[in-house]
Formats: C-alpha cells, sequence, structure tokens
C-alpha cells in the first residue's frame, strides 16, 4: 500500500502583510461568508502568524500556511509554499 496519507492538518491561502520579523510572516486570510441573520455576502477576514524559516516570502506574496505544533506564544502555522509572487507596482 503506497497510497498517499491524507494530512488532517489545515492548509489555508492568504497574503503576506508583514515580513519584519525574524523567521515570521504576517499572513492575512480573506474569506465571504453569509451573514446569520440578514442573509448577505460579508467578508470576513483574520491575519496569522506563519512561521518561515528562510525569510523567502516577501510582502504582497500569496502563499499557503500549513497548522502544526506551537512554534511561539502566537505562532501555530508554518508557510509552506508560494503560490503567487507579488506584483511590483
Amino acid at each position: 500500500m503506497t497510497e498517499a496519507k491524507k494530512s488532517l492538518k489545515r492548509t489555508l491561502i492568504g497574503k503576506v502583510v508583514s515580513d519584519k520579523r525574524a523567521k515570521t510572516v504576517t499572513v492575512l486570510i480573506e474569506r465571504r461568508v453569509k451573514h446569520e441573520l440578514y442573509g448577505k455576502i460579508v467578508g470576513k477576514s483574520s491575519k496569522y502568524h506563519a512561521h518561515d524559516e528562510k525569510c523567502e516570502f516577501k510582502l504582497g506574496d500569496m502563499i499557503e500556511i500549513t497548522e502544526s505544533r506551537p512554534i511561539s506564544k502566537t505562532k501555530n502555522w508554518v508557510a509552506t509554499r508560494l503560490v503567487q509572487k507579488a506584483a511590483l507596482v
């Protein structure tokens, strides 16, 4: 049996909004959900601190983050791959 084992860890895709800290990036995850009472589609967002060992991700990049063990007080995610490079302005 050599079938790939499905990971139980959550993965999210978001935009890097800060890369100032050592080995850490702040990632903004935006999602659209239906309001419980009024039914209108509203935008919700969350920021996560993700571990970036090689400091390879820069401001504006779209990256994928994966849930992990607690690395520090606020870091429970690891930056896994680059989805889209930041566009040069």
